[in-house]
């Protein structure tokens, strides 16, 4: 099996029902399944137009807009492989991505013709073969591309990493990766066709793509799309009773809850059967406010671009939540194995700290032109098994089974050979009256070799010495910031996580 003929599953068993409802200020659309894979079909025709051909790459610099799906299902139907690109991406990023993955052809909206227009068409060559979706309907004609029958081993997507450590990398996703993450999900989240989710998330990050896009279109439920998250919309249209299910990052919860204590509406949020959060840890106290404001237990996951989903909180039909832990992302989901390593690469005992070591069928196969990458991100144990080294550090919480992340193995902070986990101080600091969010980093001491530092952004000001001898009576003392410093806003891609590499290194 391929993606194609998964998404093909619900067109052949409800092709009347609505596939995408989308709204801006611009006006409202909808398309049911068969309109869906109608116009992919025919846009497929204008790829193959333009040389688009099996195991080609076409980029995507693209919004939330149902052409997205639309040119999305077309791509795969050639057999070619989509490269989405981050909208907040500029000239040198961009220049980056389409350098490295030398697309066929470029699809985007009127809206990013001046940041491409930045770009030297000699020296990308795809640039001379944009497609802007608004003139799709211009473009297509009555013609419909055959579908490509492609093998599961095959590449379906090559998404670029956020590059926090360096320039960002292409994983390859095939087919069968990506499907292994849906047929999970699917059924460890109770998917039906009868569901309907509200996504805000960004199309071109795997979290909107695969997580909520992927799983929708192939459970045969209908995708209400907007172009942005904006908190007063989502409160009214969770509300109004047309969505079962709403999936979002933690920054998008905290703005939630801050809604919700403003309008006085959580009562009508109850009726939804599932709240997801994933791509950044939410904070226990997220997690307790949105619980006591809506009665939902936000179900948190792990997952990362190269590998789909990992772990996962438990969902039961029946609406239990029992087997939710807040600060905690789950247990591995069906078919993919989880270790606890320390630096030598063996499994540290039972609920001790370690890098999180991952495989299954849904891990990527590796990053694009970038071997001694690849070769640096896998590890073989002694019965051949490949592992992917996540970078991630965590435990294993004794009393629950579940799994706890550190935060990254680049972020350990090691203070006078202590290891300390920036995470754990963050934690801390959120519950300061007055702090809104916290990013902790580590910074040299000719003393103690490294020391945490802490962004905050706060209310108002703080007393910094307050904060840290406050610290000091939560946390060890070697883990306590030796400085707070106060900023309007912490640095975020487009998913909310935060970027630390780019928090000043002046102190």
């Amino acid at each position: 099996m391929n993606l194609s003929d998964l998404f093909s599953i619900p067109l052949d068993r409800d092709p009347e029902r609505v596939a995408i409802e989308f709204r801006d200020a611009s006006g409202s659309a909808a398309l049911s399944y068969a309109e869906l894979h109608g116009k992919a079909a025919r846009f497929a025709a204008v790829l193959a137009q333009q040389g688009v051909s099996r195991g080609d790459r076409v980029a995507f610099f693209l919004g939330n807009r149902p052409e997205f799906a639309v040119a999305y299902l077309a791509v795969l139907r050639l057999g070619a492989v989509m490269v989405p690109i981050n909208l907040a991406y500029r000239q040198r990023e961009i220049a980056h991505i389409l350098g490295d993955a030398e697309p066929r052809a470029l699809i985007t909206e009127t809206a990013q013709r001046a940041v491409l227009e930045e770009l030297d068409a000699k020296e990308y060559p795809v640039l001379e073969r944009v497609l802007f979706v608004e003139s799709l309907a211009v473009e297509m004609t009555a013609e419909e591309a055959p579908a490509v029958a492609v093998d599961g081993g095959e590449l379906a997507l090559i998404m670029y990493t956020s590059g926090t450590t360096g320039r960002s990398k292409g994983a390859m996703l095939t087919h069968d990766n990506v499907l292994a993450t849906v047929s999970g999900l699917l059924a460890a989240w109770g998917w039906s066709r009868a569901d309907s989710i509200l996504v805000t998330l960004p199309l071109f990050h795997t979290h909107g793509l695969v997580v909520a896009m992927h799983c929708a279109l192939a459970a045969g439920a209908t995708i209400h799309l907007r172009r942005r998250f904006d908190a007063r919309a989502v409160v009214e249209e969770l509300g109004s009773g047309s969505c079962s299910l709403f999936f979002g990052v933690p920054t998008m919860y905290v703005r939630l809850v801050d809604e919700l204590r403003a309008c006085g509406a959580a009562e009508s949020l109850r009726a939804l059967r599932l709240f997801c959060s994933g791509s950044a840890p939410l904070s226990p106290e997220t997690w307790s406010a949105f619980r006591d404001l809506t009665g939902h237990s936000i179900l948190e996951r792990y997952g990362m671009t190269e590998t789909g989903m990992l772990i996962s909180n438990a969902y039961a039909r029946s609406g239990s939540t029992d087997g939710r832990v807040p600060g905690t992302v789950g247990v591995p989901l069906p078919g993919v194995s989880a270790r606890i390593v320390d630096t030598s690469g063996d499994d540290v005992t039972p609920g001790a700290e370690g890098e999180l070591w991952v495989a299954g069928s849904n891990v990527f196969d590796g990053y694009w032109r970038a071997p001694e990458k690849t070769a640096e991100s896998f590890a073989m144990d002694s019965a051949g098994r490949r592992w992917f080294r996540t970078g991630d550090l965590a435990r294993r919480d004794l009393a629950s089974g579940h799994y706890v992340l550190l935060g990254r193995r680049h972020e350990l902070i090691i203070a006078g050979g202590f290891n300390v986990y920036p995470r754990e101080i963050e934690e801390v600091l959120e519950t300061y009256p007055g702090i809104r969010e916290a990013a902790v980093v580590g910074r040299p001491h000719p003393e103690w070799g490294e020391v945490p530092f802490a962004f905050v952004v706060a209310d108002g000001e703080l007393p910094e010495g307050e904060v840290i001898a406050w610290c000091k009576t939560q946390l060890a003392s070697f883990k306590a910031p030796h400085g707070v410093r106060v900023v309007e806003a912490l640095p975020r891609n487009a998913l909310g996580k935060v970027q630390k590499h780019l928090l000043p290194k002046d102190l």
